[in-house]
């Protein structure tokens, strides 16, 4: 499984915008998302976003909320996701980002967690409720270990932040378009475009920006306002979600494609 940092060097290279899907792990249930990470790989996606089941996701909005509780009301656990994980990761070309809140980390510990979920395949973790004063618990291990570690930039970021935030983050910075959390929306707030030419004074990491992206246009958007990446999260779950899990997995394979071709093409 390829590095998250390379596969966006590799992308710079080529002048191309990346996709970012995020699933639920679990929902509606492991098998279907293991046919969803193979279909969403083949469908464009660059890398995969996966999130593990979580009982109190803060910064996630009602559909994905809803998703990790119909998850963990299956009995979905961070065992069963990373044997998803382990089934896929030789077959796939997109890395896979984990997407979890620190308390599974810390019950586990930061060395055993990271060893443990690199050698199921992932190679990227993300960690909304992780605040950048106690990121250095995971960054030096995630770095020895070989994931990285990707911190969060908000809309309500000071300045003065940004720059600390820029340098610590492995992989690429996440951009949060919105002040809140996950959840899709009718348009992009503009002043992302402002905060990405923030960033771009201050760092020349890859920046992907998700929250509130979920249609092509957007997409194409974040591509021509200067991002790295578009981030799509609830759109995807809610597609997943709907009709059997047959008919879920169609929609994202469209879904996905339809994003893909906007980015491209734009």
């Amino acid at each position: 499984m390829t590095a998250v940092a390379d596969r966006f060097q590799t992308l710079k290279s080529q002048s191309r915008c990346a996709l970012i899907p995020f699933i639920t792990a679990g929902d509606p249930d492991l098998e279907t998302t293991e046919k969803a990470l193979r279909i969403l790989d083949r469908s464009g996606a660059d890398f995969i976003e996966l999130g593990v089941p979580y009982s109190d996701p803060l910064a996630d909005g009602p559909t994905i909320q809803a998703a990790a509780t119909r998850a963990l009301g299956r009995g979905v656990r961070l065992e069963d996701v990373l044997a998803v994980v382990k089934a896929v990761s030789g077959d796939i070309s997109a890395p896979i980002i984990l997407f979890t809140y620190y308390n599974p980390i810390h019950y586990r510990g930061a060395k055993a967690f990271l060893t443990q979920i690199y050698e199921a395949g992932a190679r990227g973790l993300v960690v909304p409720d992780l605040p950048l004063e106690e990121a250095e618990n995971l960054l030096k291990p995630a770095a020895e270990v070989g994931i990285d570690l990707t911190l969060l930039v908000a809309p309500t970021t000071p300045k003065e932040r940004l720059d600390a935030i820029a340098r610590s983050s492995q992989g690429f910075i996440y951009l949060v378009s919105v002040t809140g959390v996950t959840g899709m929306r009718s348009q992009v707030a503009t002043n992302v475009k402002d905060l990405l030419t923030d960033l771009r004074a201050v760092t020349d990491k890859p920046i992907g920006v998700g929250f509130g992206i979920s249609d092509p246009e957007q997409a194409r958007q974040m591509k021509d306002w200067g991002a790295d990446a578009a981030i799509v999260g609830s759109a995807f779950v809610k597609r997943l979600a709907s009709g059997t899990p047959e008919e879920g997995l169609q929609a994202i394979e469209e879904f996905c494609c339809s994003l893909k071709e906007a980015i491209v093409n734009s």
